[in-house]
């Protein structure tokens, strides 16, 4: 090769090289890790959704300090392993910031490594306490814990004045860690546990169930878990002619257990967050999701928006990329957000969160209970 054209070619590498970098530089990678596919992928469209606009509308108004940001999407399918999995993938990627992952016994082990790898999470759904009570530095979430969510559950039953209840779960750390503290709470207030007892999760058959549940003659039966398992109790219950109220969290408030339970669904008590998208403050986003198609109300969504967005602002805040950094400036800072004023305690757990019992309806509607 000619002295002259060597010279060029080494000049034109070096060019694309420092456009390279250049590139690389303008880009702020978030992970949105949660169920692209599985039993509980719903709630995942929620998470992706409410990421997305978050992500759209900040890079819109000109990115983060410069920079614009970019999601790098992973599918935990809600199983700890390919939780796991998924999570050294967003490592090997360079990612620096998570927002995810959905189910509790997904983002436990995940948070191990963000943790380990310097790696900023906020999870928009992820309920149970044990996530936080480890003293990590860098694990926050948007959503209020089944220690909140339980009580709530269990004081409108109390209130109700019930003699007996049961008491199921899908052995996994979210659906048993909120049974438990509905359980501990209605012990607290006199009321009988006639039945306390684990289902496995992706089972079809709940016929044995069903008889216990009618034989431990029950006013209610709250449930601690996802929407699939439900369904088919509900339907179940109906076609076996148990007449208690039944109840469950959050992870039971999808349209699709009204495609398992037909009928049966109308009724159904739920715990879930406020119906954010109906907030005044929030109707322009509102409508900018109206714009793209998509619906707002699911309870993960505009948590998942907020988690971007408490990103975003951290790091100005901190006016540092630097995920420690941002960390302390979450701590000490006070936001306004669609979910409402965010402030975090020492653990990452947000100082207020409010959870509202619904009346579920058998076209998928809900109205808060009486």
């Amino acid at each position: 090769m000619k002295p002259s054209i060597k010279k060029l070619v080494t000049a034109v590498s070096a060019s694309v090289a420092l456009m390279a970098a250049g590139q690389a530089a303008a880009e702020i990678k978030i992970g949105v890790a949660g169920p692209i596919t599985g039993p509980v992928a719903q709630y995942g469209d929620m998470q992706f959704s409410g990421t997305r606009m978050a992500i759209e509308r900040i890079n819109a108004a000109g990115g983060v300090m410069g920079e614009q940001l970019v999601a790098v999407e992973v599918d935990d399918v809600c199983d700890p392993k390919q939780a796991v999995t998924v999570a050294n993938r967003l490592v090997n990627q360079g990612v620096q910031y998570v927002v995810g992952h959905l189910c509790s016994s997904s983002t436990q082990p995940a948070s191990d490594i963000y943790e380990d790898e310097g790696i900023l999470m906020i999870t928009p759904a992820a309920t149970s306490p044990e996530i936080t009570q480890r003293g990590y530095e860098l694990v926050f979430r948007t959503i209020g814990l089944d220690s909140m969510q339980g009580p709530v559950a269990a004081n409108y039953i109390a209130s109700k004045n019930p003699e007996r209840v049961a008491v199921i779960h899908d052995k996994q750390q979210y659906g048993e860690g909120i049974a438990t503290a509905v359980r501990d709470t209605l012990a607290e207030a006199g009321i009988e546990i006639a039945l306390f007892e684990g289902v496995t999760a992706g089972d079809k058959d709940f016929s044995s169930l069903v008889t216990k549940i009618k034989q431990a003659n029950v006013e209610y039966v709250y449930f601690g878990g996802y929407h699939p398992e439900l369904g088919l109790i509900l339907r179940q219950a109906r076609q076996a002619d148990v007449d208690a109220r039944f109840m469950g969290p959050e992870g039971v408030g999808n349209n699709d257990i009204n495609t398992i339970a037909g009928d049966a669904a109308e009724g159904l008590l739920v715990t879930l967050p406020p119906s954010f998208d109906e907030k005044e403050e929030n109707q322009e986003l509102v409508a900018a999701f109206a714009e793209k198609g998509e619906d707002p109300s699911g309870p993960f969504v505009l948590p998942a928006y907020t988690a971007v967005q408490l990103i975003a602002e951290g790091i100005v805040k901190a006016d540092s990329k630097d995920p420690y950094e941002v960390a302390k400036a979450l701590r000490s800072g006070s936001f306004e957000t669609p979910i409402g004023t965010v402030q975090y305690d020492k653990a990452g757990d947000l100082e207020e969160f409010e959870f509202v019992v619904y009346e579920w309806h058998a076209d998928g509607s809900k109205t808060p209970a009486n």
